[in-house]
């Protein structure tokens, strides 16, 4: 009986080619874009090089500072005397690091202007992170001890500077009119992983600005590294009972807070923490659940279209299931029928969208828009993808498949009407 189904539903596939065009251009449209920007979304929120430890690990990114008396707020990335004096005293993670946000800055290689990245780091941010070095090494806590005026770049900026593939460490570059050794170049990462990538790495000891400032923000981010997820817990608990004892006040004169607060936050949650000004982790799930009905909505509108389509088409076929029914085909046969072809139209669309997903990814990989791009399709995502337009399918098949199956032979062969 099924070798009977797929004959018809190919045959008909085959003489309905606009019908077919068109329940084939949504079903795999649909799930194209929902592939790729998830993807997308998977290469912006998971591990991946160099982070690969980024599912243990937490991140303070902010501290918020307010004078409720005034109704004046100051928030930011957090200072340097903050976390000499306060964070590094933590026990509870294995490994505490730090690096700046990212800056730009002008080298100058055979009188051509390079636009160059950089960050300041300290020598566990490259414990922390899981970097390639190509040549030499990273910059440890000794050269900081030293004040050694040394530097890592990755191979992008090696190309650009001294010519692709050419050797440099050992080298000097000039940037601000100061020359540093360079000592290591790493692989690029992705410009997207915002929190450790960079052109040019540079000891923390070396940047001009003065970080003896007596204020908590600044312009660094701190990387809390657990042993495991389960000490998140601890590690949150031990950075609150520090900032309960972090003293209030600023410098500045035009401004008196008197009231700071910061968390550690996973990697999402420091994201969210910017728009909620608490724990954005406990804010996690209400994203999670607005992204999957946002995707559900976003599946649901082809559904509705393909609901007319099928009613269209099924209501072009009157004439032959009067004949069917004439010759004996019940209502659940000619029902099931109808079935079988949304679940091979749905099938045939999922991999159409599979083949298309993974030439957009690839030519997001190797086109440049995002250097070091590292796009991949999330398999489960897709999987649960097919099963969902499978759903949907059914949905906008059936109810029309088991109306006109119960059509009476007569007003069948008349068209329906």
């Amino acid at each position: 009986m099924l070798k009977n189904y797929l004959k018809i539903t190919f045959a008909v596939l085959k003489r309905r080619k606009f019908f077919t065009f068109i329940s084939l251009f949504g079903i795999s449209f649909t799930l194209l874009v929902l592939v790729v920007i998830t993807s997308f979304l998977d290469h912006l929120v998971s591990a991946g090089y160099p982070e690969l430890n980024r599912d243990r690990s937490l991140y303070i990114e902010k501290m918020l500072q307010q004078d409720t008396t005034q109704n004046g707020s100051r928030s930011g990335p957090v200072s340097m005397y903050f976390i000499q004096n306060y964070v590094l005293k933590m026990t509870t993670p294995e490994m505490i690091g730090f690096a700046s946000y990212p800056n730009t800055i002008n080298a100058y290689a055979n009188q051509n202007k390079v636009k160059l990245m950089y960050k300041y780091t300290d020598g566990n941010f490259w414990d922390i992170t899981s970097f390639d070095f190509i040549e030499g090494k990273p910059f440890t806590k000794q050269n900081i001890d030293n004040n050694d005026y040394v530097m890592v770049i990755n191979d992008d900026t090696r190309d650009k500077y001294f010519g692709k593939g050419v050797s440099a460490v050992g080298k000097t570059m000039e940037l601000d009119n100061v020359n540093y050794r360079i000592i290591g170049v790493v692989r690029g990462c992705p410009v997207t992983r915002i929190y450790v990538a960079s052109d040019v790495y540079l000891p923390y000891n070396t940047a001009k600005r003065d970080q003896t400032k007596k204020d908590l923000n600044g312009n660094y981010l701190v990387f809390l590294l657990a042993k495991s997820s389960g000490d998140f817990p601890k590690i949150k608990a031990e950075f609150q009972s520090i900032m309960s004892k972090v003293p209030i006040g600023s410098e500045e004169k035009w401004f008196k807070p008197n009231k700071i607060a910061s968390t550690a936050d996973t990697y999402v949650g420091s994201f969210l923490s910017q728009f909620t000004h608490s724990d954005g982790d406990t804010k996690k799930q209400y994203l999670y659940m607005a992204l999957i009905g946002f995707a559900l909505l976003f599946m649901s509108l082809p559904a509705i279209n393909l609901v007319n389509v099928n009613i269209s088409r099924i209501m072009e076929r009157a004439s032959e299931i009067g004949i069917r029914k004439a010759f004996g085909a019940s209502s659940k046969v000619l029902t099931y029928q109808f079935i079988t072809e949304n679940i091979i139209l749905t099938l045939i669309g999922g991999v159409i969208a599979l083949i298309l997903s993974v030439g957009v990814i690839y030519f997001i990989n190797t086109s440049g828009m995002i250097n070091y791009a590292d796009l991949t399709i999330n398999w489960k995502v897709f999987v649960v993808a097919i099963l969902v337009s499978l759903v949907f399918g059914l949905l906008s098949g059936v109810y029309p498949a088991w109306r006109m199956s119960r059509l009476q032979v007569v007003t069948a062969l008349r068209g329906g009407e």
